[in-house]
């Protein structure tokens, strides 16, 4: 345990050395959440604002007197179209629906037909696509009251007509109301930011190392590979679980810096919910560690390690689209995906909904699960690279002058290989029966062997 605590400080010093990527990360994590609340703050404000004023666009609607009365009556503000609001529609300048009436509107109606009202818009455009259900709800009143008008000239109850009462009963909480859901987005940006500040660690203390040069020396220095794979990966899951936490504290601190009341009623987000995210997120920070140094190690330079860990980005990225199209919901299935799990899970929160203790045990499972299996690997890889360095030496491969071997009795890899600094000819007592000498350079190791049972020899570390 000491040694990977060892490995673990060497680690994090090495990373707090590298201070200009720190401090992005940092940042980014700290500012991205209220900077996304003062985004949709504005854009809610906008909404707000262009309904108090309510504006209808309208064309033609000199030929329908009754219709601009009846819209005028409910406190709307009739303005006339642009000549080319079409073109303004399509290329995004104009942000509201346009109301078109023909000419012939008076004349049909007088004559008992149906005249055709347009409500142009461009579905691309989405303000003003947002806006066509008020006007389509507007000439709906409209036809209504005329046809009551109609019915009570000729003597008819218009409560007779109306068989069917129609009401509408909203099921959704005041945290999923509304039409911008902004809170999916949330856990999201969360869980991007538990990779942006893993990968790189991940990444550096893996492949970087490698192609330094460093990884093989640390291999072959007297420390279990346990202990230092546990140091290397707690080093960086804890870069990793930074800008989670920082993510964390800035949604309770964005809280208090909304002023818009309709955005504050969408996003409640108090310490019960930072708790449970935490407790969510901290084991796939840990997860994530594991899994990219499990993709890492086996890099020889870091634009190859980049490469393979890019193809985490891209399926972090691709795993909310799984639960777009799906007409129940959230399946449970959800639950034991790496990363989508988690978000499931937080959206859940932010709605209000409670979770069960099985729903929350399932994706933190899956991600200790994950961490254990990654590890083991990174463990057996390194093992493995451990053994082709020291074939390499005792077989005559280059080496460096004055670095003697010591290769512990009967242990083979499992214990690993000491190299000790000294004189090129030091001759070491290798157990009771054997000496070797490590001369360096591209001479072969010398060794007096009489066991035939030695695991070095059984290895094929050296022969004979």
């Amino acid at each position: 345990m000491n040694a990977a605590i060892q490995v673990f400080r060497k680690e994090i010093i090495d990373a707090l050395r590298d201070r200009k990527t720190l401090l992005i990360i940092a940042l980014s994590s700290l500012l991205s959440v209220p900077a996304m609340l003062l985004v949709f703050s504005k854009v809610i404000s906008d909404y707000e604002t262009r309904d108090e004023q309510r504006v209808i666009l309208v064309s033609g609607i000199e030929a329908a007197p009754q219709l601009r009365n009846s819209l005028e009556r409910q406190t709307y503000t009739l303005r006339e179209a642009p000549a080319d609001y079409a073109q303004q529609l399509r290329e995004g300048r104009l942000s509201n629906p346009v109301l078109a009436i023909p000419a012939d509107f008076s004349t049909k109606l007088a004559q008992g037909e149906a005249p055709v009202v347009e409500i142009v818009f461009d579905h691309n455009n989405r303000d003003a696509r947002l806006g066509v259900g008020k006007l389509h709800k507007l000439v709906d009143g409209y036809v209504s009251e005329q046809a009551f008008l109609l019915q009570a000239l000729r003597g008819v109850a218009p409560a007779g007509l109306q068989t069917v009462i129609v009401d509408e009963r909203d099921l959704a909480s005041i945290k999923t109301g509304g039409d911008f859901q902004f809170t999916a987005m949330l856990p999201f940006l969360i869980i991007i930011a538990a990779l942006s500040g893993s990968i790189a660690a991940a990444i550096d203390t893996t492949a970087g190392e490698r192609e330094r040069g460093s990884l093989e020396s640390l291999l072959m220095n007297p420390v279990a590979r346990a202990s230092l794979v546990l140091g290397k990966w707690g080093a960086v899951a804890c870069t990793g679980m930074l800008p989670v936490i920082g993510s964390v504290i800035s949604c309770l601190a964005a809280r208090w810096l909304i002023q818009n009341e309709t955005l504050q009623s969408l996003f409640q987000f108090g310490i019960l919910e930072g708790i449970l995210f935490l407790f969510l997120l901290v084991p796939f920070a840990a997860e994530l560690a594991a899994l990219l140094m499990a993709l890492a190690v086996r890099c020889k330079t870091l634009k190859e390690a980049q490469a393979s860990c890019s193809v985490v980005i891209i399926a972090l990225s691709l795993m909310p689209i799984a639960t777009v199209f799906s007409p129940t919901g959230d399946p449970k299935w959800t639950l034991w995906v790496p990363g989508l799990g988690q978000q499931t899970l937080m959206n859940h929160v932010l709605k209000g909904e409670s979770l069960t203790t099985v729903d929350v045990l399932i994706p933190v499972l899956v991600s200790l699960t994950l961490t254990a299996v990654c590890l083991i690997y990174v463990a057996r890889y390194l093992k493995e690279v451990a053994a082709c360095v020291l074939r390499a030496a005792f077989d005559g491969g280059e080496a460096d002058d004055g670095v003697a071997v010591y290769a512990p009795e009967a242990l083979g890899v499992e214990r690993g290989f000491e190299f000790f600094q000294g004189a090129a000819d030091q001759p070491l007592l290798v157990g009771r029966h054997h000496q070797g000498v490590f001369v360096g350079g591209l001479e072969k190791i010398h060794a007096v062997h009489r066991h035939h049972d030695d695991a070095a020899v059984r290895r094929g570390l050296y022969s004979l």
